[in-house]
């Protein structure tokens, strides 16, 4: 049976009240990767995926997400500033389908609206260089969207 994508909130009634999430910024050539720690209040970078096909890019993070033991999954989905959904958003949501057929962890789906825009302008407040910031930012977008779900998570109760 295929795991539920939903939005953060319902997905977290799939969650155990306790372990870590790992957060996804999936873009077109790199998958961004960051997780909690179990008590969910803090995301922190793990690593860049370059992305291959789909079935080498899901391997890879279902190994991430059994060596860190997590119990659930939340993708940033890429809504336009006027709240609808375009292609980006699309293939994210397909992503999430097909990923759904091989895991049994819930999936959130978590608007990252301005993430990668955000991180952009930390990661050139901290001087760093053009070519670093490109190494870094999915990662760190990926931080982003996490930190963003688990801060909407604390406030749910």
């Amino acid at each position: 049976m295929p795991a539920p994508i939903l939005p953060l909130i319902e997905a977290a009634t799939h969650w155990p009240a306790r372990g870590a999430l790992i957060g996804l910024d999936l873009g077109t050539k790199t998958v961004g990767v960051a997780v909690s720690d179990p008590d969910r209040r803090l995301a922190t970078g793990v690593t860049t995926i370059q992305r291959k096909a789909f079935k080498a890019d899901a391997a890879q993070l279902i190994g991430i997400a059994a060596e860190r033991a997590v119990v659930g999954f939340v993708l940033g989905l890429p809504i336009n500033m006027d709240g609808s959904e375009g292609p980006r958003a699309q293939s994210t949501r397909a992503f999430a389908r097909n990923f759904s057929q091989l895991t049994q962890l819930a999936i959130a789906l978590w608007d990252e609206r301005l993430s990668t825009a955000a991180v952009e302008r930390e990661l050139i407040g901290m001087d760093m260089s053009r070519a670093r910031r490109a190494e870094v930012i999915d990662e760190h977008a990926a931080i982003f969207i996490l930190q963003g779900a688990l801060d909407r998570l604390s406030k749910k109760l």
